[in-house]
């Protein structure tokens, strides 16, 4: 899908925006591999073009997740103050208290439906998820010896945080972010849905299943394709990320070297 996505910033098979009533509702064929729609506009373009839009919407989404409570996450554990880490963890819970969707739809009654606010609403959505699975790690850590060891040695927090902690944490922080993704491409299909997302003419996903609802009984693959697309594309999201977290885990490392000396 990211290929797909790359390669429509130059190619199209068609101009997703051309419509041809008299092509209109085709089914999948040589001519138009994934049919075409209720105005005649071919789907396949639909798809490549929608890709860029959504994959961008969701990493965005989840950049600003991770920029927000990772930094937050570490203070909690690392900053012994108990009444800092509960104004931290408490604000994390009342964000986490709105939906995407109802935060996406606060966000539009003051500013507007746009592709910016989907983004903003999957953040703060996304913040106090990473806030929560950073401060449980860490503190899973901070007693460690060589947690003890960076600081008789005179090392600030910040500096143990990023070159101690953070290295040691970033397999469940990846696998929490690869969760997150394919959670922000379902959350940005579902906003661009409702109309609070992207709006037309930018081509998306879910504005495409939007514009299917009506004509699934006279066209169903107008609604399987982008369907399937985001399944698939949410099913090979969650396989990388449970392949790079068993790649950087040190304890599965640790495991194979000793499987290795046995061996030996």
């Amino acid at each position: 899908m990211s290929l797909a996505g790359m390669i429509s910033f130059f190619w199209t098979p068609a101009d997703p925006a051309i419509m041809n009533i008299s092509n209109r509702m085709q089914p999948p064929s040589m001519a138009a591999w994934f049919g075409t729609d209720h105005f005649g506009r071919d789907i396949l373009s639909q798809i490549m073009a929608a890709t860029p839009v959504t994959l961008s919407v969701a990493l965005v989404g989840v950049m600003i997740g991770m920029i927000g409570g990772i930094p937050l996450g570490l203070m909690a554990a690392l900053i012994h103050k108990p009444f800092f880490d509960h104004v931290l963890t408490r604000g994390g819970d009342v964000l986490f208290a709105f939906p995407a969707v109802i935060m996406a739809m606060l966000l539009t009654a003051g500013f507007g439906a746009g592709i910016g606010i989907a983004m903003l609403a999957i953040g703060l959505f996304n913040i106090p998820v990473f806030l929560r699975i950073t401060r449980a790690a860490a503190m899973q850590q901070r007693h460690m010896t060589y947690i003890h060891s960076a600081r008789l040695a005179g090392k600030t927090l910040p500096r143990i945080a990023s070159e101690h902690i953070l290295p040691n944490i970033a397999p469940v922080i990846i696998l929490q972010a690869s969760i997150q993704f394919s959670l922000a491409i379902l959350a940005e299909a579902g906003l661009s849905y409702l109309g609070l997302g992207a709006q037309p003419p930018t081509p998306s996903w879910g504005r495409m299943l939007a514009d299917s609802q009506t004509m699934i009984g006279l066209a169903p693959h107008m609604a399987i394709i982008p369907g399937l697309t985001i399944m698939l594309t949410v099913i090979g999201v969650n396989l990388i990320g449970e392949g790079l977290r068993q790649r950087l885990d040190p304890y599965r490392s640790r495991q194979a070297n000793y499987v290795e000396m046995d061996i030996s």
